[in-house]
């Protein structure tokens, strides 16, 4: 049983636009964006469709200069034409019109040796003068993290740091005493205001929207809590395998990759309080509380998987007991969540490609009501499921009376869904959301370095005391050990 929920003008519509002003978009002021890594495969895939996407949708600045570079030498018309088969196979506008047009006139390419800074700089000196005025500078970092500290020191040896701005990718370092490392070398060439960590998961609709859905609505929020709350899980498995990264991947694992990085940035915005306002200081102020209270990981809580045939990926050593799967317990300790287990799972060759937040909610009494086990064939489960996944909904799962003469019970279910809800012509994908909201200077949707160590920290018993992979079949949920991990609930994936 499913019912559609008409347009959901209660969600808060500012929320779902970039500018966390109410009401306004404000348009960034003239640019010079310089892409770090414009050969690689995120530039590819994200960020020049990207890119593209805003200045199709009217929201790229006034005049504005987009250089690229790498260790490779291209001329301007090659990487021209690059970003126009990048934007033609990845891209949502596609690269045709005048559009297209006067945005390849505002691409040019600067090779970036190491230890040569010439070439940046004169091509940033000529996007000066060809814009005019004061523009800013942005800087994307779309490097290998080994890249992150040597770009960061030539910029600032190159004079090109005061007043701009950068992005760095993760991951943000693979342990605190790195991590910490690699703020110390950032701070020293650029203040944090000028800093921005980025994650793309924060840059979705239905991330964001998790604020709305509950700070908007008297419905949920007084039972946002451990009182009426038994579980939340954040569940991200994938369907690709390591797809050719083994030098990365195999020295990183899951962990590393995804849960630290991206997943655990989800329950700071489901578990914070209401912060005072949007604004990037309330919000990382109230995601640091939640970071704070998070105990450290038991490695007893944690499943570590590795798909079969792993170890034959080229590259990957024959005994690795890198993880390609990871699910864990996690646990905060303040007066809103005490003894509600967070849940968290990543991996690769699973059964499935989702991203999915849900809560479950405490049974109350139920004598009273009769189920067959083929209405109810998870059990008597309410649920609140979050699918963050663009363009993302949120569904309400609870039980009903089946149609019948006697009382008995069946699973229900309502669903917001972005798609049929709003004009998805307005939206915009993570990463063009959060380019936007870095040219604009709003940091509210970028991690902190405070947020980062903490996170870290809290991993230190499991990085130094990892428990061995357990094999399992490339396709699957993971090792059987996972949901005894959870026990007694159960995951939501696969969904019932």
């Amino acid at each position: 049983m499913t019912t559609t929920w008409p347009a959901a003008q209660q969600l808060i519509p500012a929320l779902a636009r970039p500018s966390r002003v109410q009401g306004s978009t404000p348009r960034p002021d003239d640019h010079v964006i310089v892409m770090f890594g414009a050969t690689g495969d995120l530039a590819r895939r994200k960020l020049l469709p990207g890119l593209f996407h805003l200045a199709a949708a009217g929201l790229m600045p006034g005049r504005y200069r987009i250089i690229g570079s790498s260790r490779r030498s291209l001329t301007g018309e090659q990487f021209g034409e690059l970003a126009r088969q990048a934007i033609a196979e990845f891209g949502i506008s596609k690269p045709t019109g005048a559009g297209w047009e006067a945005f390849q006139r505002r691409l040019s390419f600067a090779s970036a040796q190491s230890g040569h800074t010439e070439s940046p700089a004169a091509a940033i000196e000529q996007a000066d003068r060809e814009i005019g005025g004061s523009p800013r500078r942005l800087f994307h970092l779309a490097v290998p993290p080994a890249a992150f500290e040597p770009t960061v020191r030539m910029l600032g040896a190159a004079g090109l740091a005061r007043g701009s701005r950068v992005i760095i990718e993760k991951p943000f370092g693979t342990d605190l005493a790195s991590a910490r490392a690699l703020n110390k070398t950032v701070h020293a060439t650029f203040e944090e205001s000028q800093v921005f960590r980025i994650d793309h998961f924060l840059g979705k609709e239905s991330v964001d929207n998790i604020l709305a859905f509950r700070f908007a609505n008297g419905l949920f929020e007084p039972v946002w809590n451990r009182q009426y709350i038994s579980y939340v899980q954040v569940d991200v498995p994938e369907t690709l395998s390591i797809e050719g990264r083994a030098e990365f991947y195999d020295q990183t694992g899951a962990y590393r990759d995804m849960i630290v990085t991206h997943l655990f940035q989800v329950p700071g915005f489901v578990a914070m309080e209401p912060p005072v306002s949007l604004s990037a200081r309330h919000l990382r102020d109230e995601k640091a509380k939640v970071f704070e209270a998070l105990r450290p990981i038991d490695p007893g809580h944690v499943v570590r998987g590795q798909y079969r045939g792993y170890r034959s990926e080229p590259g990957v050593r024959a005994d690795s007991d890198t993880e390609t799967m990871v699910a864990l317990r996690a646990e905060v300790e303040n007066w809103r969540w005490h003894g509600v287990p967070f849940f968290l799972r990543s991996g690769k060759s699973m059964a499935a490609g989702r991203q999915v937040v849900t809560l479950g909610f405490r049974e109350p009494p139920l004598r009273m009501f009769r189920a067959h086990k083929q209405d109810i064939p998870a059990g008597r489960v309410n649920e609140i499921v979050i699918d963050f996944a663009d363009p993302g909904s949120i569904s309400a799962e609870f039980l009903a009376k089946v149609p019948g003469p006697e009382l008995s019970l069946g699973q229900a279910k309502m669903v917001f869904s972005y798609e049929d809800s709003f004009a998805l012509s307005h939206a915009l994908e993570g990463y063009e959301r959060l380019i936007l909201l870095a040219m604009i200077g709003d940091q509210s949707l970028f991690t902190s370095p405070g947020g980062i160590e903490r996170l870290w920290e809290i991993s230190g018993p499991l990085l130094q005391n990892p428990p061995p992979a357990e094999p399992y079949e490339p396709g699957s949920w993971g090792p059987p050990s996972a949901g005894k991990l959870i026990a007694p609930y159960r995951w939501h994936l696969p969904e019932r």
